[in-house]
């Protein structure tokens, strides 16, 4: 894991210095911390998506992804049927993998349970961010935190939340700050987590 100096001078993450698109993603949203129920649940389902592929590919159709899905606002996802099911598998704009289109509809009734205990998806899932900020020595494609809320969305009923796909949205939401040391994005980040985490949300 090293840090990788793009064409504008700035020091990032290896993997986030191009295409475009992906310093784009690395700049401005990867790792920053995320309260907006609509885009936490975009978020697990596009990581459920991307089981198999790469994440690149996920975030080229991303735009059609959210128009095929209505911009994964919960209920309106929540109440997909068959018909819809049928409408997906024939957009070619994102993936149609039946398992994973079912899953996303699945997954946004879930949600909608998970809003009606907790009060929204963010309280739920800012439960399992980790209070530190280590920098990251070696990543891992998984930890005990995204193994346990793994299980626990699993026996709530969500399906295609593997502890790996699980840990990709804790790094992405910010619920962890996997920026390398010396990372042009690491300290806001950081800044971001801790004022969060102090507030109790």
């Amino acid at each position: 894991m090293n840090l990788i100096t793009g064409i504008d001078g700035i020091d990032r993450c290896w993997w986030g210095a191009e295409p475009d698109i992906y310093r784009d993603y690395h700049d401005l949203e990867w790792g920053y911390p995320v309260t907006e129920d609509r885009r936490l649940f975009e978020k697990i389902c596009l990581e459920g998506f991307q089981a198999g592929l790469s994440w690149l590919t996920i975030l080229r159709k991303r735009p059609n992804f959210r128009a095929a899905f209505g911009n994964f606002e919960i209920d309106q996802v929540a109440a997909f049927g068959e018909r819809d099911v049928e409408r997906l598998l024939g957009d070619e704009g994102i993936v149609r993998h039946q398992g994973k289109i079912r899953s996303t509809i699945n997954n946004a009734q879930r949600a909608l349970d998970l809003v009606d205990e907790k009060g929204s998806l963010a309280a739920y899932f800012w439960e399992w961010a980790d209070p530190a900020d280590p920098s990251p020595k070696d990543i891992a494609p998984t930890t005990p935190a995204s193994t346990s809320l793994s299980k626990d969305l699993k026996k709530r009923g969500w399906t295609f939340v593997g502890p790996t796909t699980v840990y990709a949205f804790m790094e992405a939401m910010g619920l962890v700050n996997d920026h390398l040391d010396g990372c042009h994005a690491r300290p806001r980040c950081a800044e971001e987590r801790q004022r969060l985490l102090a507030s109790g949300l």
